[in-house]
């Protein structure tokens, strides 16, 4: 408790900047993939289920408000020749190698028709992607984004969507990760630099459902 109060203390009237919605969202889910939800799978995550349910509300929502919906993945070439120092570092990532059943989307966050599918090799989802310049393209200026893992590719894809001017908006319980001391010290640090931090009725809100 002692730490976290120094903590508060520390960022308080130094980190305690908002940020309010653009004129035109879209909402990024990143890698709702199989890998994260079959138990037996080396990725598993436990609250996983539960953001898959979220973010598939906030999908539905979207669609029917004409908000673009964007879901990625991560494909491999077989030995991940295509992965780069980030294949090497982290092994597991053999699970997305292509052909993998891991790599699927559930069937709660199947794209439909209009959706986009961005398949990355990398942790960010505009790394190599060409998203910024599509969404860009569409007048696309806030982000609503949820995803696997917090501490990783939604934290990645966060920082860079900010660096890419858009105003991203990490909606805590479309997101999960394996340990909740990651997820929240990420969520805590998105929120004080770089991002809000926000909850689902208020994404609902910037959607236009209230």
């Amino acid at each position: 408790m002692a730490g976290e109060a120094g903590r508060d203390e520390n960022y308080a009237g130094t980190f305690d900047g908002h940020l309010q919605p653009g004129k035109r969202p879209a909402l990024l889910l990143v890698d709702m993939v199989e890998a994260y939800l079959v138990s037996d799978s080396p990725l598993y995550c436990e609250t996983a289920a539960a953001a898959v349910a979220v973010a598939s509300e906030l999908a539905d929502a979207c669609r029917a408000n004409g908000i673009p919906v964007i879901l990625t993945n991560v494909e491999y070439e077989p030995g991940g020749g295509d992965g780069g120092v980030f294949y090497r570092k982290t092994p597991v990532l053999k699970v997305f190698d292509r052909g993998s059943p891991l790599g699927a989307f559930p069937p709660a966050l199947v794209p439909r028709e209009a959706d986009r599918v961005v398949t990355k090799q990398y942790p960010s989802a505009f790394f190599g992607t060409g998203l910024a310049e599509q969404l860009h393209d569409q007048g696309v200026d806030t982000l609503l984004i949820g995803g696997f893992s917090t501490s990783g590719c939604v934290r990645a894809s966060a920082l860079d969507a900010m660096q890419y001017g858009f105003v991203p908006f990490v909606v805590r319980e479309a997101c999960a990760d394996r340990h909740p001391d990651p997820h929240e010290a990420n969520l805590f640090d998105l929120q004080a630099k770089y991002a809000e931090v926000i909850g689902s009725v208020k994404a609902l809100g910037i959607i236009g459902t209230d």
